[in-house]
């Protein structure tokens, strides 16, 4: 049969049709053949060279790899960063749907570290208003009364505008206060009037000077505003300490450019270290300063805890200098970012259970604890997070990435590409749109009271009413195959003012070495 004649089955008056399919199909065999000739004498892939055309399809599967992961691979309780069970309670209650699950658990509640908390025979009556924390020291005229869970610290620039109009207005909503992250105050944390507090970091976006340097004039005309509420100095972030944060050059847009001062189209990479201080008393001194300059607001600082040595300095620092921090918010390794280098994100810094328990019971043990608040960041997306880390130190939490999934995440892990494929990290405004502030809104509101209310459901199954209620005897850990101790039992708990007195042998040693003067401490300088 030649070519000309009509294919088999083929009508002879669909000639047409026919010449279409020979053309495509010529079509298709040239640029088979021109695509193979490619593989065959590039030096870039050996997979290529080697199974040319083909080749192609492990590259296609490589690309899907995480989408076929997350939907269809993975077992509900075993996905990272979030598993899919958590990701899917907080959608629900984001949705309005109370977030249920029939027929048990999935976890396996023998396996050595599972955790479970200890309910009452005789629980308690939930309170109606769930409790809040009134953060502001002596020394603050204008304290501030903060939600059991708030929404960390986000900068624009990491999210979208409307990403952030969204959860602005949720906070507003919802009356729980909104982290404004390092990236400065723009106009979209403002837009909907919801509770800030104004984080400053080593850039000083916003408030900076030509040279970089800190601005205190123009850092007391926007603190100033109403709908500041407390100020926040951030000394280091759980996913990346030790480098300063850091915004691509995708993302570095013209109007971004313009509100953090740093030149358009180039990647925006914070100092690692401060300007402003230099030792534990400087430290101290500067955020009195702010408290100072934003009219007597609460002010305090944030850091991913590194060693207990640089904890204690800073506590011999506040003894020395006679004035503290209203609160403290500690980020654990288990933190999340947009960008940041891999190594640092799994091998440095203190998992947040460690650095609670550690500025915990410096605190306790200096004799501060009563006039320093704490907040826990780091994973917080259920109830059971809240008791959690409300036993083990902290008297609040912020919650960054759940209330991201709550605006829409879907946990793409592309916030650093510009490529969010649902507009809440992206600079790109086609994308961006995709977000509807009113719906989006309601749903940040939403996941944070059915969040709160659980964990206040909790509590009052645990016997308690307030937080303060709560002790680590009421957690639980496997710590073998056979044994189960409390949190009273696994770890250790300074007695009020015990540093000051008599530092028990396990804190001796680095009580001895801490100091006020300096974050070096005498045993580094000695291995120089």
């Amino acid at each position: 049969m030649g070519l000309d004649r009509d294919l088999p089955g083929l009508p002879p008056h669909h000639s047409g049709a026919h010449d279409a399919l020979r053309t495509a199909a010529v079509g298709l065999a040239s640029a088979t053949a021109a695509l193979a000739a490619r593989d065959l004498v590039q030096r870039k892939h050996s997979v290529l060279r080697n199974y040319p055309v083909v080749g192609h399809l492990r590259y296609l599967l490589e690309d899907i790899r995480p989408e076929l992961q997350q939907y269809f691979i993975e077992r509900n309780w075993d996905g990272r960063p979030y598993d899919r069970d958590t990701r899917s309670i907080i959608y629900e209650r984001a949705k309005g749907i109370h977030g249920e699950q029939a027929f048990g658990t999935e976890r396996d509640v023998e396996a050595i570290d599972y955790e479970y908390l200890v309910h009452s025979t005789v629980p308690a009556t939930a309170p109606d208003d769930p409790p809040r924390v009134l953060i502001g020291g002596p020394d603050c005229t204008k304290p501030y009364s903060m939600s059991l869970l708030n929404v960390s610290a986000m900068s624009f620039g990491a999210l979208s505008a409307n990403a952030l109009r969204a959860l602005n207005k949720g906070a507003a909503m919802g009356g729980f206060a909104h982290d404004t992250g390092e990236g400065g105050l723009s106009p979209y944390h403002e837009e909907f009037g919801g509770d800030l507090v104004w984080e400053i970091g080593t850039g000083y976006f916003s408030v900076r000077t030509k040279d970089g340097d800190f601005d205190p004039e123009e850092f007391a005309d926007k603190s100033s505003r109403d709908q500041v509420k407390c100020v926040s100095l951030k000394l280091s972030q759980g996913a990346k300490p030790g480098i300063g944060g850091v915004l691509p050059a995708a993302k570095v847009t013209k109007e971004i450019a313009k509100i953090r001062e740093v030149p358009k189209g180039q990647k925006c990479v914070s100092p690692p270290t401060h300007r402003v201080f230099s030792t534990p008393t400087e430290l101290i001194e500067f955020v009195a300063r702010m408290r100072e300059l934003s009219g007597g607001k609460p002010a305090g600082f944030k850091l991913c805890v590194g060693s207990r040595t640089d904890v204690l300095a800073i506590c011999k620092a506040i003894l020395e200098v006679g004035t503290a921090p209203d609160f403290i918010i500690v980020d654990g390794a288990e933190g999340g970012t947009g960008a940041a280098p891999l190594e640092f994100e799994d091998h440095v810094g203190m998992p947040l259970t460690q650095g609670l328990m550690t500025v915990h019971n410096a605190l306790v043990g200096t004799g501060l604890r009563d006039r320093i608040k704490i907040g826990a960041s780091g994973k917080i997306s259920a109830g059971n997070d809240i008791v959690k880390r409300l036993i083990q130190g902290a008297d609040y939490t912020n919650a960054a990435r759940a209330m991201m999934m709550a605006v829409g995440c879907i946990q793409a892990q592309m916030c650093h590409t510009d490529k969010c494929p649902v507009g809440v990290a992206t600079q790109n405004h086609r994308r961006a749109r995709a977000l509807d502030v009113g719906d989006k809104s309601q749903r940040v509101q939403r996941f944070q009271e059915a969040t709160v209310a659980e964990a206040v459901q909790i509590m009052a199954a645990m016997g308690v009413t307030h937080p303060s209620q709560l002790d680590p005897t009421m957690l639980r850990r496997n710590v073998s195959s056979t044994a189960n101790q409390s949190y009273a039992e696994v770890y250790e708990w300074l007695a009020p003012r015990q540093l000051l007195s008599e530092p028990p042998q396990s804190w001796a040693d680095d009580w001895a070495i801490a100091s006020a003067d300096t974050f070096h401490s005498r045993r580094q300088e000695t291995h120089r």
